[in-house]
């Protein structure tokens, strides 16, 4: 029962935390975390939250990224990555340095330094993701940018991880085989997924694939169709599997399920109506706003935030050890922010075509860090002993002061990027 009342708390938080956001126009990411802090620093819950409320988290997480993902156009997808190489590649490499300089003058400590740049290098895509669909721009070209390269950043980081860590830790040295070995793993996921889109889920395959049993003539759709009152089953099911994939293959299961709902179409809910003069059309029926709706009020409202509550429930109070560090995350938060939004920014605006509203937001949606950043502090703090407790503080302080400022950034520039997002 002990658990059950803690997921009734963190609900009730939930509930608190969207009245916050209403009264004060803000996203309600930004009062999950809030309320999580308070929660655990208070004594309402315990610091470690029980295996139940971890896995319920892991399970919203999941679900948001694959509600988010089945929203996006594949198409717009596949082109922005064409355009986001660039956003991807200076948006990660500048905060790691400005982080790894200033870990190494603070603390004078190599290791801890390359972690603290890790730590420092992946984007939050989840909570800019709910910034930006709680401010209706979830669905323009700022957005695709900014969720390509933070999942292509997210591979380079999963790959440093397993680098860097190592290292860190004194328990091996850098060589080709397992970096080439993390790379082979994060492209065969994407290889898997792009073979899954075009030849497993349609059902109109062209070509001599028609041919072939099963692959040309039966696809997504007649699962739909045969399972109308377990579709919602059949998603879940089908998302799980390529969340596992992507785990197995040594990325966050998250970026899996964005996949999974990224290579899902609408019309392959449609289904084939005959009219009267014997020529088939396509309708799109009443059930699958009503399977999105669904989706989005399991992700967005009752399962999903727990993952930011529980997330925000990470962030332990030691007032002296605070306030000793005070002068460390000024610091590294204000140049942080400096450097996120620059780099990432230009390289929107010039290797991607964005132009300066769009730039602007892109660089500002890059400043979170949640997920990978923490399971990094976990892996140096907690399993290896390579962070000190100045540096584990001043990283989940950062951390907490730069997932603020995505909601309130969004915020503050969504009249101009909307007044000039087409010039």
């Amino acid at each position: 029962m002990h658990t059950l009342e803690n997921l009734t708390i963190i609900w009730i938080g939930v509930l608190l935390a969207h009245f916050m956001a209403k009264a004060t126009r803000l996203t309600p990411v930004l009062f999950y975390l809030f309320m999580g802090a308070v929660y655990v620093n208070t004594g309402i819950l315990p610091q470690e939250p029980g295996e139940f409320i971890r896995v319920f988290a892991e399970i919203g997480i999941i679900l948001i990224m694959f509600a988010l993902g089945f929203e996006e156009s594949t198409d717009n997808f596949v082109a922005g990555i064409k355009r986001s190489w660039g956003i991807a590649l200076f948006g990660g490499i500048s905060p790691f340095l400005a982080a790894y300089l200033l870990a190494n003058y603070f603390w004078q400590d190599t290791n801890m330094a390359l972690v603290v740049g890790l730590a420092m290098a992946a984007t939050a895509v989840s909570l800019t993701l709910m910034s930006l669909k709680n401010e209706g721009l979830n669905k323009t070209r700022a957005a695709t940018g900014i969720m390509t390269s933070a999942l292509l950043d997210d591979i380079a980081s999963l790959a440093m991880v397993a680098i860097i860590v190592p290292i860190a830790s004194g328990t091996a040295s850098v060589n080709a085989a397992s970096v080439s070995l993390i790379m082979v793993k994060a492209i065969t996921f994407f290889v898997v997924v792009t073979v899954l889109a075009v030849f497993i889920l349609p059902n109109r395959s062209k070509g001599s694939l028609y041919y072939v049993p099963l692959l040309g003539r039966f696809g997504i759709s007649h699962i739909f169709e045969i399972s109308r009152g377990q579709r919602i089953l059949v998603l879940l099911i089908f998302v799980m599997i390529v969340a596992l994939c992507a785990h197995a293959l040594g990325l966050h299961p998250a970026v899996g399920a964005y996949m999974a709902g990224l290579i899902l179409r609408e019309e392959y809910f449609w289904k084939a109506a005959t009219t009267i003069a014997g020529v088939e059309e396509e309708e799109n029926p009443e059930d699958f706003k009503n399977i999105k709706r669904i989706l989005d009020n399991v992700a967005f409202v009752w399962i999903g935030p727990v993952f930011f509550v529980d997330l925000g429930g990470k962030i332990i109070f030691d007032w002296e050890l605070m306030v000793s560090v005070i002068p460390f995350v000024f610091t590294l938060v204000t140049v942080l922010i400096i450097t996120q939004v620059i780099s990432a920014g230009v390289a929107a605006r010039y290797t991607g075509g964005f132009n300066f509203a769009e730039s602007v937001m892109i660089g500002l949606g890059m400043l979170g860090r949640a997920e990978l950043a923490f399971v990094v502090m976990d892996i140096a703090y907690v399993q290896n002993d390579i962070l000190s407790d100045e540096a584990f503080y001043t990283l989940m302080i950062t951390a907490f002061f730069l997932n603020i400022s995505v909601p309130i950034g969004i915020k503050l520039w969504k009249p101009y990027f909307i007044k000039n997002q087409n010039n």
